[in-house]
């Protein structure tokens, strides 16, 4: 989101043209039927928004997307619980070692305790920079793609509607003249 300045300082306009664009299906009726979708020059359909879907799932981009989300997120999972378990195995296995004081009041279990929360905020913080850095650009791109599909698919769509309401039109003035005598 961004905010302007001067004299529509008090709106926001939003770059994203998937903010108020409905997930498919989403938010129809179970009694809607789908929209059919009209051919295409060349005797070839128009790809449904799950073909487009499809097809980037199966691209380049988006294998390697899901390849840098996986392979951050499989051991970062695997080290943190890891350390998880490695903590509660020792609190239960070596409660000797756990309650040896450290500083005062302050025993091991207490600081591997707080080294838990500090392990979380770093991964989450990780997490987030891995993303910024290494995805979201890539996703960005196949999202841009796919929305300059659907929007390609929905122009064909509507040329489509609009030759088919001018034949009906020209159908129904041939019928009419024909009708009144005027034609054949």
């Amino acid at each position: 989101m961004d905010k302007h300045e001067g004299r529509d300082a008090g709106t926001i306009r939003l770059d994203d043209p998937w903010y108020d664009a409905l997930a498919v299906g989403w938010g129809e009726g179970a009694d809607t039927v789908p929209a059919q979708v009209p051919p295409v020059p060349g005797n070839r359909t128009a790809p449904g928004a799950s073909e487009i879907y499809l097809e980037v799932q199966r691209s380049a981009a988006f294998q390697e997307v899901r390849g840098r989300y996986r392979r951050f997120v499989v051991p970062a999972t695997a080290g943190f619980l890891l350390w998880y378990v490695a903590y509660v195995v020792a609190a239960t296995a070596a409660p000797g070692l756990m309650a040896r004081p450290v500083a005062g009041a302050v025993n091991v279990a207490l600081l591997a305790g707080l080294g838990q929360f500090l392990s979380t905020f770093l991964l989450t913080w990780a997490y987030a920079r891995h993303a910024r850095l290494r995805r979201d650009r890539a996703a960005l791109d196949l999202r841009w793609t796919v929305f300059e599909q659907e929007r390609v698919q929905e122009r064909a769509q509507e040329r489509a509607q609009g030759r088919a309401a001018a034949r009906e039109q020209e159908g129904g003035r041939a019928r009419t003249r024909t009708f009144r005598g005027e034609g054949a």
